[in-house]
């Protein structure tokens, strides 16, 4: 599959296997409730990947270490790379791991900051199978009782929306960016039944059914929910042909946020944005111009 390709492909469809996707489509067509089901099992269960060339100097130069999270139960594994004074929290995304943003890692490690990132539960190097939310949110509070209070906080993905709610609820940094950061929770789970080849109808349930699970409407953990109550200078950024996560969010969630500033690429999808050399630049400049 060539880098064009996969740019075009969501991610749930390139690490998901096939005969999953083969399931999905013949549950729906037989019981929506069935497969709502088994939607929310998927939902929740995070893809393991080989680690990408180029994460390894991050993975290699980075001490690492098991970290208990009481609030949720759950073990963590923490980078800390860099030996700066002024420290950023990296936070990765669904089916990520702590060294996804290692490019833009390791220019702010260049530019004298240490950089702290983790393996959400179920991701990377973390035990578990299932993830959720929470499980990110919980984990920044964390990692800020023990490493902040961080310069900055960067976030892609599912680590934006968690680190706009992490923030709502009272972290505290001087500078916040998200990259792909979808802004609405009902329609993630739209988009992602799409991607499993099921359909609209499945995706209600299978919201409905984590609603009651989680004894909590779901949305209102959405970015933009989040956004309103956001007052850290914040950097949004996004490619206007991501296909996991629609451009649309980045302006919805910017019309809610106070102090931000929106910077929409072109061409580099949902995961090439985070190699970037000119986003990459943008990130360290925004960060740098607000720590002065």
């Amino acid at each position: 599959m060539t880098k064009n390709t996969k740019d075009k492909t969501p991610v749930q469809q390139l690490l998901v296997p096939n005969y999953i996707l083969t399931v999905s489509q013949i549950l729906t067509a037989i019981s929506p409730f069935l497969t709502s089901r088994f939607a929310a099992k998927l939902f929740l269960t995070p893809f393991r990947y080989k680690l990408p060339e180029r994460e390894k100097e991050m993975d290699e130069e980075s001490v690492q270490k098991n970290v208990w999270v009481p609030a949720i139960k759950r073990e963590i594994i923490t980078y800390e790379y860099g030996e700066g004074d002024r420290k950023v929290l990296l936070v990765h995304g669904w089916s990520g791991r702590g060294t996804q943003l290692a490019k833009i890692a390791e220019a702010l490690v260049a530019d004298g900051h240490k950089c702290i990132s983790f393996d959400a539960p179920g991701h990377g190097k973390a035990p578990g199978k299932i993830s959720m939310m929470p499980f990110f949110i919980e984990a920044i509070h964390h990692l800020d009782k023990i490493h902040g209070p961080f310069d900055a906080v960067i976030g892609h993905s599912l680590g934006g929306m968690s680190s706009l709610r992490a923030i709502r609820n009272g972290l505290k940094t001087n500078k916040l960016v998200i990259v792909g950061t979808a802004n609405n929770i009902s329609e993630i789970t739209r988009n992602f039944a799409e991607n499993m080849r099921m359909n609209h109808k499945v995706a209600r349930k299978m919201k409905a059914y984590l609603d009651d699970r989680f004894n909590e409407d779901m949305d209102v953990l959405s970015g933009g929910e989040s956004a309103k109550f956001v007052k850290t200078p914040t950097l949004v950024i996004h490619d206007e042909e991501d296909v996991d996560v629609p451009v649309s969010s980045a302006y919805q969630i910017n019309n809610e946020l106070e102090n931000s500033e929106l910077l929409i690429t072109s061409g580099l999808g949902h995961r090439r944005i985070l190699g970037n050399k000119e986003v990459i630049n943008k990130i360290s400049t925004f960060i740098a111009a607000q720590s002065l």
